[in-house]
């Protein structure tokens, strides 16, 4: 196993873990009485705040309703796409080895 192919086989379970993470952050959203610091909440909870707490302080509410989950699930699907998808760098340098 090449190299290249280590990086893909690690880097597309982890991107797409991470943006189902955050379609799920999104849909808790729309529960505002769950704790997140419990269990099944906090094992999305933990993972994702750490990307959600410095992009808070960049972009506000929009009418009151946090878009930064959004916001990351659109970052990871696209870096998934450019590293990862059929024509993406990544992908490409994994043909030519």
């Amino acid at each position: 196993m090449t190299a290249v192919n280590l990086i893909v086989w690690i880097l597309g379970p982890v991107l797409g873990l991470m943006t189902f993470l955050f379609i799920f952050r999104i849909i808790l959203t729309w529960y505002p009485q769950v704790d997140l610091n419990r269990l099944p909440f906090n094992l999305i909870a933990w993972p994702t705040e750490p990307f959600l707490i410095p992009l808070r302080k960049l972009v506000q509410p929009i009418g009151g309703v946090d878009i930064t989950p959004i916001i990351w699930v659109g970052i990871f699907s696209l870096l998934r796409e450019i590293l990862l998808g059929q024509q993406g760098l990544i992908t490409m340098m994994s043909r030519v080895s």
